[in-house]
């Protein structure tokens, strides 16, 4: 497989998992999808297995939401579980009574922590709810993510075709996964204008 049929295929986190697997990523079983891609990007390339990313993939012990999330509780195991949202959600309202969870800030909340966590920032709970609640007040658009091919279709479906329906842009969406071209509004949009009239 070359760098542009892995670019212009459509891949669920299991086939990436496999893929890594196949070729020896170590870990692969706990990686994102977008250290996934990365990952068998790198070996496409150069022929190189590397593990893409710096965080623990290691850990194991008592998870902090069974610990009893507080406030003062370091970050030591987090769970991206209902109940660690759900605190995030009751803490920041209780900072900021009324704001409202803007899209997109759980991912970047996470991406944050991981940073902080792996640069050797302590973090307690009380940091993470300070930095959700920022997130959720900037005004600015968030910068787009690079790996998310459907989220950013999606966005630029909806910003182009002027009263089109999410429905239709699911469906859209599902049309250019079949499409040997990059997973883009700007690749449907050829796709569909070279179709026959």
């Amino acid at each position: 497989m070359t760098l542009a049929q892995f670019d212009n295929g459509y891949w669920y986190t299991t086939e990436l998992m496999g893929f890594a697997k196949t070729i020896g990523v170590p870990s692969a079983n706990k990686l994102r999808k977008d250290e996934l891609e990365k990952a068998i990007k790198l070996f496409l390339e150069s022929g190189e297995v590397k593990n893409p990313t710096k965080r623990n993939l290691l850990n194991s012990g008592t998870k902090d939401v069974e610990r009893g999330l507080s406030l003062d509780l370091p970050v030591v195991l987090y769970t991206n579980d209902k109940a660690t949202k759900d605190f995030l959600e009751k803490e920041a309202r209780q900072l900021v009574p009324g704001w409202k969870r803007k899209s997109g800030v759980r991912y970047r909340l996470n991406r944050w922590r991981e940073e902080q966590i792996i640069s050797g920032v302590k973090l307690t709970y009380a940091d993470l709810v300070k930095e959700y609640v920022r997130l959720n007040q900037t005004e600015e658009p968030f910068a787009r993510i690079p790996h998310g091919r459907y989220i950013n279709f999606v966005s630029d479906f909806l910003a182009a075709e002027k009263g089109a329906t999410r429905e239709q842009a699911i469906e859209a969406w599902k049309k250019l996964k079949t499409l040997d071209v990059p997973k883009n509004y700007r690749s449907w949009v050829k796709s569909q204008s070279s179709k026959p009239r």
